[in-house]
This record gives structure tokens, C-alpha cells and sequence, in this order.
């Protein structure tokens, strides 16, 4: 069986006539056309002194002709583009925006649904998304695609992470088409496309790294957040490219343990912040017992043998290392007893 993956398009950027020189020109034509149907009706005479038949048939396959043509007018707002399709066959694509006139015959029907404003394009992904290509062809409009930077918000997902714990993680991506043939030809619906990568790159990208305990030098999802969303972006661009859509940012929005481990990873991440203070406490402690000593030495205040200075050390560490406040006992006596 032929596995092999179809031939991608590539966008061609053509140019289009000027729509204001040719407006005036037809306009012109229509004028003209009244007038001769007007001259053939009434003006005109064959033979039989009737109205001519020749001009009035003339003038109306003419102003036929010229309802055509005036089919072939649209606009183009800055950041948009149209993609020309004559007869099922890819002509080019039109970014210059302002006033054209193309071939009235190119694809005027199943536009992607990126001509839609931007506050509609949240509220249709869910249906793109299961709709599939019906939702792209439900579409009205001159196969124009917006080239408009647009950001994909994605929803929590709850995966696990390199070590299995189960943890929520969301992501926004920032893209846009670069290239329409792509956009329009390689796949069916270009948005539902990035959602539905989206979301498997992210889940993905979690199962390839600890949430926040991972090897030495190891990289995790709440330690190394900028890593993190690099590497995520260039996973998306390589899924992205096949549908000629370039992103311009990925980072995470979420992260968090799910809520059934949330309390025992609390509870253990506390247990960890005080064994690390602790350790912390007792190399202070350590420390200064260290130079108490070696400075009662070396000033000669006292000469303490091997089981006082034991004893001293204790003392000291009690009181370097205890939580409550100590209250010494004053030793009234003798150093001795």
C-alpha cells in the first residue's frame, strides 16, 4: 500500500487589476449599453421600419456580459489575502490590500473560516473542532484568509507528567498563516488543525518532563518555564507547517497539581521547605559553636577539657538550634563541682 504523504502547495503572490480604473471602464460600457438598447428600441429601423432586433439582442447579451464582469470587484482590508481558484485549479494568492478586479470566474465559495472576526473565532472553535470540514464549508465569502496574528487560548488538560503524577497544565499560542496554499489545500480546516495539534503537543511536551523534582541538571515544567515553552513552541511549528501557519509565541498559562494529589504534594513540598531550613539552621549552628571555641582558645578566656567542651558544645547547639527560646541556668558555683 502507497504511504507516502501528499504533494504539499506552495503559495504563489500574484497581482490583480486595479478595481477603481476598471469600475470607470465598465460603468462607461454600461452607460453605453443603455444607449444602444435605447437607440435600438426606438432609434433604430430595419426594413420592415421596426425596432432592430440585431442591437436590441446586442445590448442585452452586453449588459449580461458586464453583470459578469462587475462579479469580479472585491476588497481587501490590510493583513488579508485571497486565495484564486479558477475551476479547481490554484491560480495564485492576492495580499496587496484595496479595491481589485479579478476573474469573475475564480472560487467565490468555501472560504476558511479565518475570514472571521476574532471575537467569533473562540466561539466556533469547539464547533470547528467536531464539525470538521463542514464547519469551513458552511462559510460564506471569497476565500479570504486573515494573516492576522491570533491567539489560541487552550483549555486545561489534565495529563501525566514524566514520573506519572497527574498534574493540569494549559497553554496560549500565538500564529498566524504565512503561507494560504497550505492553509487552504493541505488541510481541510486550517483552525480546527491548530487546535487539535495544540492540544496533543502539549500533552506531549507534559509527559516529557517532571513537574518540579526531576535528575540533576534535569529540566521541569515549574523550574525551567522559558526552556519549557521554547521547546514547545518548536514542537508546534513543526506540526504547524504542513498547514502554512507560523507561531510567534507558546508559553504555559497553568500549571498545578490535580486536585486528587494537591494536598499530599503540598504537604510533602512544606516537609521538604523545613528539612531545608533545618539544614540550613544546623550548618549556622555548627559554624558558630566552631568559632566559639577556637576564639575562647586561642584568647586564652578558658581552658575547657575534652568533656566540658562536649558539654559546651551541647549547650550551644540546644540553644542555636531549638525552636522555643531557651532560659539558662546560671551557674553561681564553682567552674567545678
Amino acid at each position: 500500500m502507497n504511504t507516502s504523504p501528499a504533494p504539499s502547495n506552495h503559495e504563489n503572490v500574484v497581482r490583480v487589476q486595479n478595481g477603481w480604473a476598471l469600475l470607470a471602464l465598465l460603468v462607461i460600457f454600461l452607460l453605453g449599453d443603455f444607449g444602444l438598447l435605447l437607440f435600438g428600441a426606438k432609434g433604430g429601423r430595419d426594413a420592415s421600419n421596426s425596432p432592430s432586433r440585431i442591437l436590441v439582442v446586442g445590448s442585452v447579451l452586453l449588459f449580461v456580459v458586464l453583470v459578469i464582469l462587475f462579479k469580479g470587484f472585491f476588497t481587501l482590508q490590510p493583513n488579508e489575502a485571497r486565495v484564486l481558484v479558477l475551476f479547481g485549479d490554484y491560480k495564485g494568492t492576492v495580499r496587496t490590500s484595496g479595491f481589485h478586479w479579478a476573474n469573475p470566474f475564480y472560487s467565490n465559495g468555501a472560504s476558511q473560516p479565518g475570514s472571521l472576526p476574532a471575537g467569533d473565532l473562540q466561539a466556533k472553535l469547539a464547533a470547528a473542532k467536531s464539525a470538521g470540514s463542514g464547519f469551513a464549508r458552511n462559510l460564506s465569502g471569497r476565500n479570504k484568509i486573515s494573516l492576522r496574528a491570533r491567539s489560541l487560548n487552550g483549555e486545561k488538560l489534565k495529563v501525566n507528567d514524566k514520573r506519572g503524577n497527574p498534574i493540569e497544565i494549559a497553554a496560549v499560542v500565538v500564529w498566524r498563516v504565512q503561507d494560504t496554499a497550505q492553509a487552504t489545500f493541505d488541510v481541510d480546516n486550517y483552525e480546527s488543525y491548530v487546535a487539535t495539534q495544540s492540544e496533543s503537543a502539549l500533552r506531549h511536551l507534559a509527559s516529557l518532563y517532571s513537574y518540579d523534582y526531576g535528575e540533576d541538571h534535569e529540566n521541569t515544567l515549574r523550574g525551567n518555564v522559558t526552556e519549557v515553552s521554547q521547546a514547545l513552541r518548536s514542537e508546534l511549528q513543526e506540526r504547524f507547517g504542513r498547514a502554512g501557519v507560523v507561531v510567534d509565541e507558546a508559553r504555559l498559562t497553568h500549571l498545578a497539581y490535580a486536585p486528587e494529589i494537591a494536598q499530599a504534594m503540598l504537604r510533602r513540598q512544606q516537609a521538604e521547605a523545613v528539612i531545608a531550613a533545618r539544614q540550613k539552621i544546623v550548618q549556622g549552628a555548627v559554624s558558630m559553636v566552631e568559632m566559639a571555641l577556637k576564639e575562647l582558645a586561642d584568647k586564652h578566656v578558658v581552658n575547657l577539657d575534652d568533656e566540658r567542651r562536649a558539654a559546651m558544645v551541647s549547650n550551644l547547639m540546644v540553644v542555636l538550634c531549638g525552636e522555643s527560646e531557651v532560659h539558662p541556668v546560671v551557674n553561681a558555683g564553682t567552674l567545678y563541682n
